[in-house]
């Protein structure tokens, strides 16, 4: 009988103030028996730790686009072959945009570019930000890339506005990603 194989996620985290639930968010995959590889964008280490996100997931934090894999491989390049699904959470309207056009100027950028790994999104941002006529055609060409999203949810943002741009639900997260690993490559 086949041994069935653990999961790996890639957890992104960008900048966002949302960033501090992606804790919460690693804890409840590690508590799925999933191996979690957390990539911390520049922004995102503005709003949570790569310590809190190594002690959660038992593993070192990639923060960098110019880390040394195994054997002298690079990081993100062995992040992308290796994942069976890869989840940001939160994505910034930035970070959005960046991706949209296929840059990869850091380590999670580099990461999504090379993986043919399932993409799970869980946008946060301001509600503006979110209906903006530039995020929808993002969120359009990723759409059409065959980006699963999870959220975002609506209520009352950080910033006092009500609406559209809240980060989705953990529960919410898990459900995308656990659909996304079904899928599979």
């Amino acid at each position: 009988m086949a041994e069935k194989k653990t999961p790996r996620v890639v957890l992104g985290v960008t900048g966002s103030i949302a960033a501090f639930r992606a804790a919460d968010l690693a804890s409840a995959m590690v508590k799925e028996g999933w191996e979690v590889h957390a990539v911390l964008t520049a922004d995102g280490a503005r709003f949570l730790p790569a310590l809190t996100l190594a002690a959660l997931t038992h593993r070192p934090v990639h923060t960098s686009l110019w880390e040394e894999g195994e054997g002298g491989r690079m990081s993100h390049l062995d992040l992308a072959q290796t994942a069976d699904v890869v989840v940001v959470a939160p994505a910034s309207a930035d970070f959005l945009a960046r991706i949209a056009h296929g840059m990869a100027g850091d380590v999670l950028g580099a990461v999504l570019l090379a993986t043919r790994a399932p993409v799970v999104i869980a946008p946060a941002m301001n509600t503006n930000m979110w209906t903006h006529p530039a995020t929808r055609e993002n969120v359009k060409l990723l759409s059409s890339r065959g980006v699963i999203w999870a959220g975002p949810a609506e209520g009352r943002l950080a910033c006092g506005a009500e609406g559209p741009g809240r980060l989705a639900p953990t529960e919410e997260i898990l459900k995308q990603t656990k659909a996304a690993l079904r899928k599979g490559r």
